[in-house]
């Protein structure tokens, strides 16, 4: 393929951290972990001993199962899912968070208890207590809520790779059989309710691990020492990383990537890259020789003070509120027609707290690209509002007519408050600077073309209709929303800028244009930066306090709250100039300039 875009890819698709001290905390293969684990009973009192597995939703079964067995030879052995409610007494619990709308349900306030059946669970707990011998096996989704183990095992699930399980029919939803619903709904089912059960059971339990299992690949299923695995999580807090990043493809997906990130040159293109969503991405770790994948998520519950600060944390709570990603339409088509919920909307319909403000910084752009953004003057609302409706049958739209086109550049910055109307065109390349609840899309418009899955792409009018702001006009956005971009500070070979994002949103950009090294400071909040320009930069700790982190070109990296200062140096062997984004919470020491 013609390499336009970038001559050789240094992008590091698989970062992995070295954690420290623990060289033997880790085993590889269920042959080494049968020995471990097998001593770790051979070591506990004599008696009735209770093993717990807990399984995060998208864990199989028949990968595990079947080696525990082999590995406990139990007396007893009590699935979980024997124990649960029956699936209509769910879908009636459920049906309000849930709601029959095939993408959007309600965050629910449900707890694990809630999917168990109180008689059967009372029962389970009484034969356990009558088991005087051997080993008694607790498995499944709310093990732990059986009887306090005497070895806790926590069987752990990557989010991404739960979704790629729903799309090839391999795992059901929490607590029903539904191998064959459609993985769009058992997405949603898993977003607004499975995965925040089993999250708030999972902070309760995290101290009380004795082993992490990862068995995100099959065959090569690992074993973590579960204190290890916390101070490794604690040695993260203390330094730059790196999410482990995923790539999918889209109806609209774009060539940039491939060359870029040296993605498989034969997949038809690439849509979208989460970079920096801890919700979804992994961490993987090593210890010694052997390297695990968990869910980045788990660092955020463990240790959300040192990560996120005391501001963000005491604000936020236990999430990661800023959000990385990209999406790539180089070669390929423009996204859809959206636009995000009101901050009242978000919270009264869905259950979320904060919304989705976001942004586009350009990364690259090709001949005409554009973005859509806010309406043209003058716009009837009306007019606007019958269009989009009968799109929806008719299958045809002229968003030109409504929307606002604006030309593109590299390195051009549109802010996207909620409310605003908008889009990406084809032939660009975006970094997408947002807050995290990244699912709230309100497509009003798809130019009428199916998804990868062969169904129409779902549209969300009656939502949509319910967050444009009317009053944010061309007029409007050209002066409050494109390259408001002014330099605040300069020193020797570097220069910073105020990027945004709007007055309206929590987050705050800053770049940095540099030929010499740039002194940074957390001031106490999380930051998340991307190398925006420059092949390769070195990240230190003046006072020597973690180890110098290498970050190439596109790459996203995290620092935490509790690094402080750090600085950001140029590859000295080239001489180009260098630019990195950095995204943070405004917090009370910030004070916004108009």
């Amino acid at each position: 393929m013609n390499r336009q875009y970038r001559q050789v890819s240094n992008y590091d698709k698989f970062p992995t951290i070295k954690i420290d001290g623990y060289p033997n905390a880790g085993t590889a293969g269920w042959g080494q972990i049968r020995e471990i684990l097998q001593n770790k009973i051979y070591a506990a009192a004599t008696g009735s001993l209770v093993v717990a597995v807990e399984c995060y939703p998208g864990v199989i079964d028949a990968h595990l199962l079947p080696d525990l067995i082999d590995i406990f030879h139990p007396s007893l052995i009590i699935q979980t899912s024997s124990c649960m409610k029956e699936v209509k007494q769910l879908d009636e619990l459920l049906f309000s968070d849930l709601t029959d709308d095939r993408i959007f349900g309600f965050m629910t306030r449900l707890e694990l208890s809630d999917f168990f059946d109180a008689d059967l669970l009372a029962a389970a707990r009484k034969t356990l207590v009558q088991q005087a011998t051997g080993v008694v096996l607790l498995y499944g989704v709310g093990a732990t809520l059986m009887a306090n183990p005497d070895i806790c095992i926590y069987a752990d699930m990557p989010r991404w790779e739960a979704q790629l399980r729903f799309r090839r029919n391999e795992v059901s939803n929490l607590g029903v059989d539904n191998l064959r619903e459609d993985p769009v709904r058992q997405y949603k089912r898993a977003f607004f309710i499975d995965w925040r059960v089993c999250d708030r059971w999972k902070r309760k339990i995290f101290e009380k691990i004795d082993f992490f299992l990862d068995t995100t690949k099959p065959n090569q299923v690992k074993l973590i020492d579960g204190n290890a695995m916390r101070i490794g999580l604690k040695q993260l807090t203390q330094q730059p990383f790196r999410v482990m990043p995923f790539f999918d493809p889209g109806p609209w997906g774009g060539q940039w990537m491939k060359e870029v990130c040296g993605l498989d040159e034969t997949s038809p293109n690439y849509a979208w890259c989460f970079d920096c969503v801890p919700e979804e991405n992994s961490l993987s770790l090593q210890f010694g020789n052997v390297t695990t994948e968990i869910p980045a998520i788990n660092l955020v519950f463990y240790q959300p003070e040192l990560l996120l600060g005391a501001a963000v944390y005491g604000r936020f709570g236990a999430e990661f509120p800023i959000r990385f990603d990209f999406l790539d339409t180089m070669q390929g088509g423009n996204l859809s027609l959206q636009v995000h919920p009101l901050t009242e909307y978000i919270r009264e319909k869905f259950g979320m707290f904060y919304t989705q403000d976001e942004s586009y910084y350009i990364l690259d752009a090709g001949p005409e690209a554009i973005v859509y953004l806010g309406l043209k003057n003058n716009v009837a609302a009306e007019q606007l509002e019958q269009e989009l409706i009968t799109s929806e049958t008719s299958g045809k739209f002229d968003a030109e007519k409504f929307v606002k086109t604006w030309p593109v550049q590299k390195h051009d910055h549109f802010l996207i408050p909620a409310g605003t109307i908008h889009c990406s065109g084809a032939n660009s390349m975006v970094l997408e600077v947002s807050a995290t609840p990244y699912i709230f899309t309100f497509k009003l418009w798809d130019w009428n073309r199916l998804g990868l899955d062969g169904l129409p792409r779902p549209i969300n009018t009656r939502h949509g209709l319910a967050n444009i702001q009317w009053n944010r006009s061309e007029d409007w956005v050209e002066k409050n929303l494109i390259n408001r971009i002014e330099k605040i500070a300069e020193g020797n070979g570097w220069f910073e800028e105020r990027t945004g994002l709007h007055e309206t949103e929590f987050i705050e950009t800053r770049r940095h244009w540099f030929t010499e090294p740039v002194e940074h400071d957390t001031a106490g909040t999380v930051n998340v930066l991307n190398l925006i320009e420059g092949e390769e930069v070195l990240v230190e700790s003046p006072d020597g306090h973690f180890q110098p982190f290498t970050v190439h070109y596109a790459e996203t990296f995290i620092v935490p709250a509790s690094v402080g200062r750090y600085r950001i140096s140029p590859h000295r062997s080239c001489s180009e100039k260098y630019a990195t984004l950095k995204a943070f919470v405004r917090t009370k020491a910030y004070v916004f300039k108009h």
